[in-house]
């Protein structure tokens, strides 16, 4: 295969000439006869017939020499093999089911058929009529060689089913192409025959017409590659097919691409069923076909990685070894691919080359009559027609072969984030990866497409210097030199752009960095009051892209002008150097060469595109396989023991381990640990002590730099961050596993998740958000613990889990999740909570990354070293609980039961009809009602039908009200104007002849051809401006409205909308704007400027075309009406099936030690390629509508043409005036792609147009309150007091959902602490919501120090309120930066807040000090400290409103009393406002709220609300005492 297509370009080329020899008359003033004369050999079919005889030969030699060697190799092992077992296997082998496809069939007959022809050659020589002047034995030897080499052919293809061949042999898919070459030989060899000797077809040349058509579909078969059986087995299908007959058969759709036949590949009619029902209705996901096998993700992953490895093992793993294994992977379907590119290349300079004889001939020379212009006719459309075929191939070939590159990166892309190691993750952020995946990958894919034109180029080049050559001798030299010249301009054109291109990705990358950043931490930034700096951070980043962009359009606009005008300067060259030498300028010749310029536009201007391209493609590449070199997680850092080997899970033996490699003091050192079967080891310490890398080092998370980890069996993590998966909670929960209801109910039981289920709108199905947004942290922990739970393994490693939930919660977790499901389970649990100990039987208690002390509860407490402090910070706080609770006993025996029932209970009265709603239900969409209930993301936003002129017109009048648009119109008609007017000039003022007198002189004939060409050359200099500037202005100007609307929505809008979904707008969409859609939108009008030209043109000869053209462009038109709709949603399917491929990797690297632990990566992996696939199916079937499309296009203009051509051809001499009429065709053999570039670019442009369409919907974005109500303003010393007065409070998170606060009132007095308790879903956090106002209230008000909230801007509101969340947030840049991002406070004061919240020493030890890194989401620093960080910037922005939500759920005992006094001695004058799971931090309260199902059930001080012991706070109060009893009687004892 591989050497017939390196043959083919050269042989196309002899065909032509052939053609040229046949056409071309015999006087004495033909430019080529004396040329051809010379080598008048090439035509005789004697040296022809020797030729094939020799090369006849050589294939039976080489088949004689293959089948002897296969022998002898087959002898060999029958020798070393010859055993009954062997044998035995090799009859098992052969049990098989033969399917003998239609096209193999169908190659046995065109075999024979051949054979059967050649044989009657042999026999009957006389039918031979050209034999004459040969020499009879060569011949005899000629047609025995080709019935030998038939015969053996036919065996060889009859054989296959014997053989089990599904492929077709390298050999004899060489054989069959170099047939069809010999068949196109001799047909070339008959037509100049006919021409020559102006003679009839005879039988001779029939029978070489039918072997043309069976050698041609031989070719095609070749050119697959395949015989067209296929064998399946049926020991290994029948099981698989039975047992699950009914699941495929609901999920599997047949790819029609894969089941279709030769003509149907070449004209794209298999994508009629599709058509047939996207016409009908609008396309949905499940009405698009499958991929076919070969382009199936997994196939190509799986192909892709077998390469890569073996690459890896033979050169090592490096970029040029990545770029290697891209061109293993991809050089086969390549190589057809550049097959057929190099065919339409040569195609396509015939008609440029025929055009001096088809002028010569409407000139007056017709010496054979009409027969001549007729062959004329047929050989310019045959020509035309062999071009649209080829190209339509290579183009769509090279689309699917990017496809098929897009998705094994995106794969192994995504298998490289699932291994990456810590120091490694740390240097590519999400939105690196994200981009790598987005907009890294399409420039690599789109380097597959314009690869074919590095194989093209020489060959239209070669091909242009062969026809200028013929008409214009060596002034040809002169064309090819300025050709040179511009193609030279590029080097330096293209560095720029390379330059810039990095710029531009590095300036992307930031910007989609921050943008992700931004997304993540929304709440905290709406929360803080931050959200308008963090806009004005994400703009700068912008502007940054933008001077680079503009740069870059401003190069491509020159790089435009230079080549368009190129044409003109290379004519303007070539003609003033044909003057200059003397050489004769007639119409004919000056037709063709302009032509010939025309076709070398196509090189020209795909030189700077193709450079341009692989300086992008070259940039990504290396980014992506920088990436792919990156360091992954050691597989040795933990060794796997059997089960039945060792009574010891896990096992750390001298351990010293740090997450960054290069460094003095390693995070934890001299680590010696044993942990026999099913003991419970309980981890604490001080905050950033060491205690979660204890078990990252087990998990293998931690490079180990000494020491031996060894564990036994499976493990199951639970992190203290939570990571929830979108989808539902029973999802969440089974995690891959089959769902067991008596396990599932057991374990739901225990998690405490029962009552919460019941809550839920949809049970256990209540669809989750991104992140688990909709739920509360204790919530996302309790479904943590009860996935780990259900994966039943042997080693569990639970991360402080407890923290999350409030005393109650975890004290039933601890008891009947660890102490019970996993009694006999072994255990390692990170905790805070000093209650927990007692019951473990080992502890460690870590101290600056060592563990200073191990032991049970009662040792370590004799020992009274350091785990006295964790102990007395705890008893401190217990005493205090018991003080509280013993001093209400005394009280309420002196008071009525009824007295302790607050006045505000009567409000608050139970709601028999309204059922308890927690804020999982806050499913939010506000722009149309969800039918489904509980369900929180919905289905992304699609259009339907048409783009909406709307979306056009936005577009057209962003800028200047569209004022711009018309001269950018008028540049490019003035452009096309003064192009076709040089070219009419030449024409008409060329003589028709050498002989004839010119109509002008040269120097005036030259001038004015300059002249015009100048004109035109400005023109499209002044519209590539226009349209640079245009196209990024209005890109700008959609982004900023974007940016704007996004960062001022609702949280509501956050909750509901994965972040994958607005970076997939940020990052691709506004590529697409940046860079694109100005160019395609400008490309429609062009085309249509550009075919009225050629009409025109056209319309000065042969006026009958219209009568045609008109009712052919009906035609074309219903056929885009036919298209556009399937195509268009096939196109939105596209764009909406990406972004879950970027929402899945981003949850994915997000979880990634989780699912390591779980050892679930090959089922993400799977997950991934699944989701790939669904991307894959509308992009595929969109790029075949759309070759379609464009074949019935071209068809339909070449019968146009067709029609000229004979119409031209038959009109009487004389008629009509030769030059113009050359011109005409001139014109007229651009006129398929001119129609086919309307329709095209009118089809592409909407699918493009999708991207403003997407961009637009998120500029409607309904917004929140003011930030600013100029006339209601509060004082600049509000809030003084901090009084909170809420009366008839109602909240609900969307107007279809009940509401989550029923009718709140009350009344928080100024600066006092008030504690606000609830079990978890109670509404606690929703009230605080309600505060910040990022719910709005729906009814009801809340005032502060008299001043209504909801008046009031937003950022006056948040401003002056301060809060301590309860996922603690970071951002990436420096300490003093997360403390203080808008740049208002001292480093003095920064320090000072820094020594308060404990953070003073370890930012003393970094030596960047107040400028130490901060990592993406803070990952450098543990949770607590990040807990304390938010403390810090509380401190220093001092409001009198203080809210703590959980505050330090994530800090030590002894951490969160000194926290805790902080907060009493800097806010002892202030309102705060405390939400806490551990009750010691809100018993010395001044007041105690406590909600229950969304209303306050009680409200009053501590000490009244402990008087009546039926009350909940009583209640609550009981529980953590009964918690810690066995603890506090060992502390007091």
């Amino acid at each position: 295969m591989e050497r017939g297509s390196l043959r083919f370009p050269v042989l196309a080329r002899i065909p032509e000439m052939f053609i040229h020899g046949g056409l071309l008359d015999d006087s004495s003033d033909s430019i080529i006869l004396p040329y051809m004369q010379e080598w008048q050999e090439l035509y005789s079919p004697c040296f022809w017939m020797g030729t094939f005889a020799l090369i006849q030969l050589i294939f039976i030699m080489s088949i004689l020499v293959q089948f002897l060697f296969k022998k002898i190799r087959g002898w060999r092992q029958r020798l070393k093999t010859a055993t009954p077992e062997s044998n035995k296997q090799h009859q098992e082998h052969k049990i098989t089911d033969i399917k003998l496809g239609l096209s193999y069939e169908a190659c046995k007959a065109c075999c024979l058929l051949i054979l059967a022809t050649h044989v009657v050659r042999a026999v009957f020589p006389q039918l031979h009529e050209r034999i004459s002047d040969c020499k009879y034995p060569p011949f005899i030897i000629c047609e025995g060689l080709q019935v030998l080499s038939w015969l053996i052919l036919s065996l060889a293809v009859f054989s296959f089913q014997k053989t089990n061949s599904a492929k077709l042999p390298l050999i004899i898919r060489s054989w069959w192409i170099f047939n069809f070459l010999q068949s196109v030989t001799i047909v070339v060899i008959d037509l100049r025959s006919i021409l020559t000797v102006n003679e009839d077809i005879g039988f001779e040349e029939g029978i070489d017409l039918f072997m043309l058509v069976v050698c041609t579909y031989l070719f095609a078969i070749s050119a697959r590659g395949k015989t067209g059986i296929t064998f399946t087995d049926s020991n290994i299908t029948e099981p698989l097919l039975s047992s699950s007959v009914g699941q495929q058969g609901e999920a599997k759709r047949p790819c029609p691409y894969g089941r279709a036949s030769i003509l149907g590949l070449v004209t794209f009619s298999w994508m009629n069923p599709v058509f047939a029902i996207g016409y009908k209705k609008p396309l949905e996901k499940n009405d698009v076909p499958d991929v076919d096998g070969k382009d199936s993700a997994e196939f190509l992953s799986d192909s892709f990685k077998e390469i890569i490895d073996d690459v890896e093992r033979r050169h090592g793993l490096s970029t040029s070894s990545i770029y290697r294994a891209m061109f293993l992977f991809m050089r086969r379907k390549a190589m057809i691919n550049a097959g057929f590119a190099v065919l339409s290349a040569s195609a396509s300079y015939v008609g440029p080359s025929l055009i001096n004889d088809l002028v010569k001939f409407l000139g007056g020379e017709r010496q054979y009559g009409l027969r001549r212009g007729y062959i004329l006719a047929v050989t310019f459309l045959s020509a035309k027609v062999v071009e649209t075929i080829a190209q339509r191939q290579w183009i769509f070939g090279a689309r699917q072969l990017g496809m098929r590159l897009r998705a094994a990166l995106i794969s192994h892309i995504y298998q490289k984030g699932l291994r990456l190691s810590c120091s490694s993750r740390q240097k590519h952020t999400s939105g690196e990866i994200i981009n790598y995946m987005s907009v890294d990958i399409q420039r690599i894919t789109d380097v597959i497409w314009y690869t074919n034109y590095i194989w093209m180029l020489p060959i239209q080049l070669s091909l242009a210097v062969y026809v200028l050559h013929q008409n214009l001798g060596i002034g040809a030299w002169a064309g090819l030199a300025a050709t040179l010249a511009i193609m030279a301009c590029n080097i330096p054109l293209t560095r720029m752009q390379k330059r810039l291109q990095s710029k531009i990705m590095v300036a992307k990358d930031n910007r989609m960095k921050a943008t992700t950043e931004v997304l993540r931490s929304m709440k905290i930034l709406k929360l803080q009051a931050w959200d308008m700096k963090y806009l004005q951070k994400l703009e700068a980043l912008r502007g940054e892209e933008y001077n680079w962009l503009w740069r870059s359009v401003r190069l491509s606009a020159l790089t435009t002008f230079i080549f368009w005008g190129s044409p003109a300067f290379i004519s303007s060259i070539t003609f003033g150097s044909c003057i200059l030498m003397g050489i004769p300028l007639t119409a004919g010749t000056v037709l063709s060469a302009l032509a010939t310029f025309r076709m070398l536009q196509d090189p020209i201007f795909t030189l700077p595109d193709l450079l341009s391209v692989f300086a992008q493609g070259k940039v990504s590449a290396d980014r992506v396989a920088k990436y792919l070199e990156e360091e992954e997680l050691k597989c040795d850092a933990v060794i796997e023991v059997p089960r039945n080997d060792t009574d010891y899970d896990v096992e750390i033996d001298h351990g010293i381990f740090s997450w960054e490699l290069e460094t003095t003091s390693p995070t934890l050192t001299d680590v010696d640990l044993k942990v026999k079967r099913g003991m419970k080891v309980a981890i604490c310490g001080m905050v950033g002590s060491g205690k979660s890398s204890i078990l990252s080092c087990i998990l293998g998370e931690m490079p180990k730099l000494d020491g031996t980890v060894k564990v036994s069996g499976s493990k199951a993590y639970v992190p203290q961050t939570a990571w929830i998966l979108s989808g539902n909670i029973r999802e969440n929960i089974l995690f891959g596993n089959p769902y067991n209801k008596e396990k599932y109910e057991k374990i739901i039981q225990a998690c405490a998740l029962t009552k919460d289920f019941e809550l839920f709108a949809n049970g256990d199905l209540t669809e989750i958000g991104e992140r688990g947004i909709n739920m509360s942290g204790g919530q996302k922990q309790r479904i943590q613990i009860a996935r780990s739970v259900y994966e039943d393994a042997d080693i569990y490693l639970f991360d402080d889990p407890f923290s999350a939930v409030d005393a109650h919660t975890g004290s039933q977790l601890f008891k009947d999740c660890v102490m019970g499901i996993l009694k006999d389970k072994t255990v390692l649990y990170v905790t805070h909570q000093v209650e927990f100990l007692p019951a473990a039987d080992l502890i460690l208690v870590m101290q600056d990354g060592k563990i200073v002390q191990k032991g049970k509860f009662d040792e370590l407490l004799q020992q009274n070293i350091g785990f006295e402090a964790i102990v007395g910070a705890h008893s401190q706080a217990l005493e205090s609980v018991m003080n509280a609770e013993s001093s209400s006993r005394i009280l309420s025996d002196n008071q009525i039961s009824a007295d302790s029932e607050d006045e505000l209970d009567t409000e608050n009265e139970v709601d028999d009809q309204l059922q308890g709603i927690t804020k999982q239900e806050s499913a939010h969409d506000v722009s149309q009602d969800i039918s489904e209930k509980g369900r929180l993301t919905q289905e992304e936003e699609r259009e339907k039908g048409g783009i909406g002129k709307k979306v056009y017109w936005a577009y057209l009048r962003a800028v200047h009200g569209g004022a711009l648009v018309p001269v950018t119109i008028a540049a490019q008609s003035f452009f096309q104007i003064f192009q076709v007017a040089s070219n009419y000039w030449m024409a008409w003022a060329s003589p028709p002849t050498s002989a004839a007198t010119p109509m002008v002189g040269l120097g005036l004939l030259f001038s004015v051809y300059i002249a015009l060409s100048m004109g035109s050359a400005l023109c499209v200099l002044a519209r590539s401006l226009l349209v640079s500037l245009i196209g990024l202005l209005t890109s700008e100007k959609f982004f900023k409205n974007m940016l704007h609307c996004i960062l001022r929505a609702p949280m509501s809008f956050f909750d509901s909308t994965p972040t994958g979904r607005i970076l997939n707008r940020a990052s691709n969409d506004q590529s697409v704007l940046d860079l694109e859609i100005a160019n395609k939108l400008g490309w429609c009008v062009f085309s249509i400027i550009q075919i009225l030209g050629t009409i025109g043109v056209m319309s000065q000869v042969a006026w009958p075309v219209f009568a045609i053209f008109i009712p052919v462009t009906v035609v074309c038109f219903l056929c885009q009406r036919y298209y556009i709709p399937t195509a268009r949603e096939l196109a939105r399917l596209s764009q909406i099936q990406r972004a879950p491929i970027l929402h899945h990797f981003a949850e994915s690297l997000a979880g990634a030690s989780s699912i390591r632990a779980y050892g679930q990566k090959d089922r993400f992996r799977k997950a991934n390629l699944g989701l790939v696939d669904n991307h894959s199916r509308p992009w595929f079937h969109n790029i075949s509508s759309m070759e379609w499309l464009s074949f019935r296009l071209n068809m339909l203009s070449n019968f146009v043409f067709a029609f000229s051509l004979t119409l031209l051809v038959s009109l009487p001499e004389g008629f009509i005036n030769p030059s113009i009429a050359g011109l005409a065709v001139t014109y007229a053999l651009n006129l398929n792609s001119q129609l086919a570039s309307i329709i095209w670019n009118i089809c592409n442009t909407e699918n493009k147009m999708i991207s403003v369409e997407r961009i637009m919907q998120y500029s409607r974005i309904p917004s929140e309150a003011p930030l600013i109500v100029d006339h209601y303003r509060p004082p600049n010393s509000w809030p003084e007091a901090g009084t909170i007065n809420i009366r008839s409070l109602e909240v609900r998170y969307a107007e279809h959902l009940p509401s989550v606060l029923r009718n709140i009132s009350c009344t928080i007095p100024g600066r006092k602490k008030v504690g606000i308790v609830g079990r978890t879903g109670s509404g606690k956090s929703t009230f605080i919501q309600a505060l910040f106002r990022i719910v709005e209230p729906r009814e009801g008000t809340i005032e502060i120090d008299s001043v209504d909230i909801c008046k009031i801007g937003l950022h006056d509101l948040r401003g002056r309120l301060s809060i301590i969340p309860q996922d603690p947030t970071m951002f990436e840049g420096t300490v003093r930066g997360n403390l203080d991002p808008l740049n208002e406070y001292s480093d003095c004061r920064v320090w000072e807040i820094l020594d308060k919240c404990q953070l003073g020493g370890i930012v003393r030890q970094s030596p960047k000090k107040l400028d130490s890194t901060v990592v993406e989401n803070g990952e450098n620093w543990s949770v607590g400290q990040r807990q304390l960080f938010c403390l810090g910037r509380v401190l220093l922005k001092r409001s009198n409103v203080l809210v703590l939500d959980e505050a330090t759920a994530s800090v030590d005992s002894s951490t969160d009393a000194i926290i805790q006094e902080t907060i009493r001695e800097e806010f002892g004058n202030c309102t705060v406002l405390t939400i806490a799971h551990r009750i010691h931090t809100v018993i010395d309260s001044d007041l105690i709220l406590v909600f229950s199902e969304g209303r306050i059930i009680e409200y009053d001080t501590p000490s009244k609300l402990l008087e009546n012991e039926s009350s909940e706070f009583s209640r609550l109060i009981k529980e953590y005492s009964r918690r810690s009893h066995g603890f506090s009687g060992t502390t007091y004892n």
